[in-house]
């Protein structure tokens, strides 16, 4: 049976994605699908937006760059495997082990993923913010500038979310991507939502 393809639009800064990311590799185990990873930037998305808490917006104009950058500069070098590879290994580091978001860390995670240490220095860089930008606007603008991250794309359809936690194992997340996909099928549907009652719950 050929593998439904799902793309996924991330930034390694938000925990959210990363628990949702994890549900797509549970997917993967219990449903013909193949999840397809791409960078979009929460730096972009709240660049010049009034009204941020101050030490947001601070972490908007420079943690919040460094691992987006550094996972295009993957994404570009090394394509889809090294960019799942190394969202994995930075993800781990940032949100299961509470590493503060700096190029060091980006630079582990590199080295953790098998790949060079040395592109952590498009964590600094505007090199490849034109490509970044593209990729960020091929998952935000079908969704629109009033969500943020995750995102995913099921039969050409895109969401924001789902916002999971914890993420769900087994058939149970494969029973969540039915569900999902059902609803990003029809045209007219917007919106589900309940108020968080947890945070992040990384187990």
């Amino acid at each position: 049976m050929a593998k439904e393809t799902v793309d996924f639009w991330f930034d390694p800064l938000c925990p959210w994605a990363w628990l949702t990311s994890r549900w797509m590799l549970e997917v993967e185990a219990v449903r013909p699908v193949e999840t397809r990873f791409h960078v979009m930037s929460l730096a972009i998305l709240n660049a010049g937006r009034e009204g941020l808490d101050p030490d947001y917006r601070r972490r908007m104009e420079t943690e919040a760059w460094y691992g987006a950058r550094a996972a295009i500069a993957v994404e570009l070098q090394g394509g889809q495997e090294s960019l799942r590879a190394f969202y994995t290994a930075v993800g781990r580091r940032y949100h299961l082990g509470g590493e503060p978001r700096t190029p060091a860390t980006v630079a582990a995670a590199l080295a953790d993923a098998g790949l060079d240490p040395a592109l952590a220095a498009a964590c600094s860089s505007q090199e490849f913010d034109a490509e970044l930008a593209r990729s960020h606007h091929e998952g935000m603008d079908p969704v629109g500038f009033d969500v943020g991250t995750p995102v995913v794309r099921v039969r050409g359809h895109s969401l924001f979310g789902p916002v999971i936690s914890p993420t769900p194992r087994g058939e149970a997340a494969g029973q969540l991507f039915d569900g999902v996909a059902l609803c990003a099928a029809y045209e007219g549907f917007f919106e589900l939502k309940r108020s968080r009652t947890v945070g992040p719950l990384f187990g």
